[in-house]
């Protein structure tokens, strides 16, 4: 008999959602976690609909609600023109949180459910399908031990050991970006989403909780994500928004930009045997809106469902899940290469505003209606 039901590689968000869902349906799960402490990072704030369902089904979704910030709506801004706003509806809102506190709220939850489930400073080594189960070898504290378990989840990002491990290629998708982030305090702290689609290129800003708003810049300067890191400072990010937008901000002393490349790759396979690749480890997507983040809590809803049924008739036909998985992900790659794409300085975004504002501020919305109203003007 293997040790687990189910090991997870992995502890971001998407990997503890699958950990609190497989644990609450009283199954035997390992969460392994390279890291020792909490990622701190500031990366993914979006939440759409879908991905509150899938926070319910966690068992955090009310506190998510508590402590989230609701997007009213959003609007789209082009040389100081409003040209079309969009208002959310109340029964299906946008949210906004940061990840590591989606996170923190995740690892909570996990802990209340199963206390010994998630394994900090546990390394994956190595890893072996088998017919009746998998092997992972793993290092914990500087000593190796093999776990077993009836099937294994990959859900450790974008530069996932276990897909390099297993031999997956990672097929490039269109669509590439290079932008630069930068959280600062917004005095006049409203509820909406803007994007300014200017000349010089896209600039985003969205309001997090506690009167910050999170300003993203497309920046066509090239070169690595390093090399922008250490050649912007807050100075000249805050600059370059005035410049583009007209807005000026104020930037507290020890705030520094954070520069990222928006790319995106597909796995060749997410189901190998007994092991299934999840969440960034399946598919890398731009990470604009939290498109990829519930994308995978969608993936790890439906894969939840479908690992219960097989340890019920002790069966691994998954296939299923395979095909819908990588369908999913193709669409939703196809709606951030048309936003980046849109981003890009000097396109002519005017004609495309009512479609960038609804794929960008209310993709995956998903059921139900996205917004109340959608206003165009100017046009």
């Amino acid at each position: 008999m293997p040790d687990h039901d189910v090991v997870i590689v992995g502890a971001g968000p998407v990997g503890l959602l699958l950990g609190c869902l497989l644990a609450q349906r009283g199954m035997d799960v390992a969460v392994c976690e390279k890291r020792t402490g909490a990622d701190e990072r500031s990366r993914a704030i979006g939440i759409h609909p879908p991905g509150l369902d899938a926070l319910d089904a966690a068992g955090i979704g009310d506190r998510v609600r508590a402590e989230a910030l609701a997007l009213e709506g959003g609007d789209v801004l082009s040389r100081g023109r409003t040209l079309a706003s969009v208002d959310f509806t109340r029964d299906r809102p946008v949210l906004v949180l940061p990840q590591h506190r989606t996170g923190a709220l995740l690892r909570e939850r996990l802990e209340q459910v199963d206390a010994a489930a998630l394994r900090s400073g546990c390394d994956a080594l190595a890893v072996r399908d088998g017919d009746e189960f998998v092997r992972l070898t793993v290092d914990i504290g500087g000593h190796r031990r093999e776990l077993t378990s009836s099937f294994l989840v990959a859900a450790d990002g974008v530069r996932s050991g276990i897909r390099e491990m297993l031999g997956i290629g990672w097929q490039r998708r269109r669509g590439t970006a290079d932008y630069l982030m930068m959280d600062v305090p917004a005095p006049a702290a409203d509820s909406r989403a803007r994007l300014y689609c200017e000349p010089g290129g896209l600039v985003e800003s969205f309001p997090l909780p506690g009167g910050i708003r999170r300003w993203v810049v497309r920046n066509a300067s090239g070169g690595s994500a390093a090399a922008a890191s250490a050649r912007w400072n807050a100075a000249d990010l805050r600059a370059a928004i005035e410049e583009r937008t007209g807005v000026g901000l104020t930037v507290p002393d020890g705030v520094r930009p954070t520069a990222f490349r928006a790319a995106q790759h597909l796995a060749a396979r997410t189901v190998v045997g007994r092991v299934f690749l999840l969440g960034d480890a399946a598919h890398e997507i731009s990470p604009i809106g939290g498109q990829g983040m519930n994308l995978g809590w969608l993936d790890a809803l439906r894969l939840a469902d479908r690992i219960e049924q097989s340890l019920g008739r002790g069966t691994t036909g998954l296939r299923g899940f395979e095909r819908r998985s990588r369908r999913a992900a193709r669409r939703t790659q196809s709606r951030a290469r048309f936003y980046m794409a849109m981003g890009a300085p000097a396109q002519p975004l005017v004609v495309h505003t009512r479609e960038l504002l609804i794929r960008v501020l209310g993709s995956g919305a998903g059921n139900g209606r996205m917004a109340d109203t959608i206003t165009m003007k100017g046009l």
